[in-house]
């Protein structure tokens, strides 16, 4: 469930559609509760991208600063989630090229042996005592091994295996045809197979945990860098 912790009932609750109203007229509270509601799947989808929790945070919240002004242009009819997320995508993507981060080609993800992770993942995590702590290793072996993905795939995998989004979805926030987000996907998940094996299933719920800590930081700041910007005036 996304992070929704200390809104008021009557804004919890609202419809996304009401809430992107409110914000657009200057309601800070009503544009925390979009946050704190849509927190996770942005984060990841940032972190997707930019392969650093730090870097994702700063991404998401100059992309919350830019979907604030432009909540006036939003489409009642529309998803808010699927709005954001493509918002926050950009974000990230103009962040990575102004980097001119190195991609990882496809042939180097699929031919790099890793002995230790195959090692890792030998015995069935919950036969043995440590299982906990194994679990916690694979999950943290699962999180590198998504960072090695292409891009392109590691993109569409967050969304659609992490975060659930159909491929309808995803094709429109990443303006891909839907062949190629499944093919990206199958291509992904094949990757993943061969390191993990049967582990990758077990662990994507832990994947890239998202901690009220980090929901309140991001909110926190997003509130206070919009009151300097005059944004959020009740």
């Amino acid at each position: 469930m996304p992070y929704a912790q200390h809104q008021p009932t009557s804004t919890q609750d609202s419809p996304d559609a009401e809430l992107a109203s409110r914000a657009a007229g200057g309601d800070a509270p009503a544009f925390e509760a979009i946050m704190r509601r849509h927190n996770r799947l942005l984060f990841r989808t940032a972190r997707a991208i930019l392969k650093s929790d730090q870097e994702a945070e700063d991404a998401l919240q100059d992309a919350y600063l830019r979907a604030w002004r432009a909540l006036g242009s939003f489409r009642a009819d529309a998803r808010l989630s699927t709005w954001l997320v493509r918002i926050v995508a950009n974000e990230a993507l103009g962040r990575l090229r102004r980097k001119s981060a190195d991609i990882i080609a496809l042939e180097t993800a699929m031919t790099a042996p890793d002995h230790d992770i195959q090692a890792a993942l030998s015995d069935t995590p919950d036969a043995r005592p440590d299982s906990f702590a194994m679990r916690a290793q694979l999950r943290r072996l699962l999180e590198a091994h998504i960072d090695l993905l292409p891009d392109a795939f590691r993109t569409v995998f967050m969304l659609r295996a992490v975060e659930e989004l159909s491929v309808e979805e995803v094709a429109e926030v990443l303006q891909i045809p839907e062949a190629t987000v499944r093919t990206r996907f199958f291509r992904a998940r094949s990757l993943l197979r061969e390191g993990l094996a049967s582990a990758i299933d077990v662990t994507l719920a832990d994947a890239f945990a998202f901690d009220g800590a980090r929901c309140d930081r991001i909110v926190a700041g997003v509130l206070a860098r919009a009151r300097q910007q005059g944004l959020g005036t009740h």
